[in-house]
This record gives C-alpha cells, structure tokens and sequence, in this order.
C-alpha cells in the first residue's frame, strides 16, 4: 500500500514538473551591441519589457543558423526595422 502511494506522488510531482515547464519564461541577462552584417542575418525577432516578469528591456533575436536567440540591444530595433524594409523591398 506504501509503495503504491509513493509512486503515485512520484508521478504526480513529475506530471507538473514537465507542465509548468512551459510556462516558465526564459528572460535576457544580459545584452550585446551586434554589427550590420550580424543584423542581416536575423530571421525574427521579439521585444522583451523590463516592467513585467523579465528584469531588462532587450530584443531576443532569431538568427539564421544558431539554435538558440541572442540578446541584443534596444536600442537597435530602428536598425532591423530599416533592414526589414530593405529586405522586403528586394523581394518584390
């Protein structure tokens, strides 16, 4: 009877572990300053607020060829704006 209770608690903690994982935020540190060339390369990217559960603002990037984002500075977000319309322009 005491086994089957431990393995049922066992289960349980694993079961909400594995779900709240989802929810978890992963926020930026810390940001860099990136080069054009670097901002060229970007396929999407995302603002992060510092007034809500992250500590800082930043741009969570999402570069061509890297599995993970990078953090960069807010300051940048003029300059991807400029290179997306670039790039869109090309396009047509």
């Amino acid at each position: 009877m005491d086994l089957k209770v431990v393995l049922v608690v066992v289960f349980l903690s694993a079961l909400a572990i594995t779900s709240t994982n989802a929810f978890i935020p992963s926020c930026c540190i810390s940001t860099k300053t990136f080069t054009r060339n670097l901002l060229l390369k970007v396929e999407r990217w995302e603002r992060q607020y510092g007034d809500g559960i992250c500590d800082i603002d930043a741009l969570v990037l999402y570069m061509k060829g890297r599995r993970r984002p990078v953090c960069a500075d807010p300051q940048q977000f003029n300059i991807l704006k400029r290179i997306q319309r670039m790039q869109q322009t090309k396009r047509i």
